[in-house]
């Protein structure tokens, strides 16, 4: 069950009406499952789509959702990034993150941290030390947005924002609770700074609601159901399932003069969805293991400077 949530969806300000051209599904594939860090379950959820749908984005786990039994709640040891940023959204649970650069804290139930990784960052995430005495349940999203190459060495920055600064819509009958993260929709903007210009959201359909959404023409747009099962468009959607909208920036042959696109619940349960989009940066990717850089010898640069130490130091208090 999401943290946050309000009582009456109708006391929220609305998504008003779309009216024109509703873009099509393309495709909808299952995420497929595996284990990150010290060995906690994620489902990869952007792992089966192909390269060219996803642009900004590189990667997006849900973590969990799990309930831990004490002494089983597990995190990731310090590690590097360079090029790119992490966003880690806590839908339930708890979670520490440290960093090289003096960013960090813990969230939780709502709470969103966003990393620009940058010119290169050392950090950590892992549970607290009295849930993993106790354990309690776990259940998150992170999503990598990839940088342009013009914006891949400028410094590192830690966002820590809060569940009470996240936007909260409505869809326009109230059958639907949207929470605005980042990026605009509605002429509403989310608290998330972003360097790639980008949409995140996580919405609840109740059972049998329709959410149609206004999006940027210039925009891809993704919708990955954490739970639950409806529909993407016209096509099924179930829980651990990613549908990819029509639509990508101004690329040749896969632009779109579509308007807004819809996701509607099944009538029997609630339907979780994270919904995604950006602009596409249209630029080789070159990604190996925490560094996502244009080339191959910015990758093997990349590993040189970690390896160097260039990347920053584990504050002594942590090492």
């Amino acid at each position: 069950m999401p943290a946050v949530t309000v009582e009456n969806p109708l006391t929220l300000p609305r998504i008003p009406a779309v009216t024109g051209q509703e873009r099509k599904v393309l495709a909808v594939e299952t995420a497929p499952s595996g284990f990150e860090g010290e060995g906690f379950p994620v489902r990869k959820a952007l792992a089966a789509i192909k390269p060219a749908y996803l642009d900004p984005f590189v990667m997006m786990d849900q973590m969990g959702e799990v309930d831990y039994a004490a002494g089983e709640p597990k995190g990731t040891p310090w590690h590097p990034h360079r090029g790119f940023e992490t966003v880690t959204y806590m839908i339930d649970g708890v979670i520490d993150h440290l960093d090289s650069n003096g960013g960090g804290g813990t969230i939780t139930n709502g709470d969103t941290q966003w990393m620009t990784a940058g010119a290169g960052i050392l950090h950590k995430e892992a549970p607290p030390e009295w849930l993993v005495q106790k354990g309690g349940l776990f259940h998150g999203v992170q999503l990598w947005v990839n940088l342009p190459g013009a914006k891949k060495m400028i410094a590192p920055r830690y966002q820590d924002i809060g569940s009470s600064s996240v936007v909260l819509l409505s869809s326009e009958d109230g059958g639907a609770l949207v929470r605005l993260i980042a990026g605009d929709l509605a002429g509403h903007a989310g608290p998330g700074s972003t360097q790639t210009p980008i949409t995140l959201l996580h919405a609840t359909l109740s059972p049998g609601a329709r959410l149609a959404l206004p999006w940027r023409k210039d925009f891809n747009a993704l919708a990955y159901a954490l739970s639950g099962q409806g529909r993407a468009g016209t096509a099924p959607l179930n829980s651990g399932q990613l549908a990819v909208f029509e639509g990508f920036g101004t690329r040749p042959g896969l632009a779109t003069t579509a308007e807004y696109f819809t996701l509607t619940a099944g009538p029997r349960e609630t339907l979780e969805v994270i919904v995604l989009g950006g602009e596409p940066i249209g630029e080789p990717v070159a990604h190996y293991g925490p560094f996502v850089m244009n080339t191959r010898a910015e990758l093997v640069q990349a590993f040189e400077d970690y390896q160097a130490g260039r990347l920053g130091v584990i504050p002594a208090e942590h090492a």
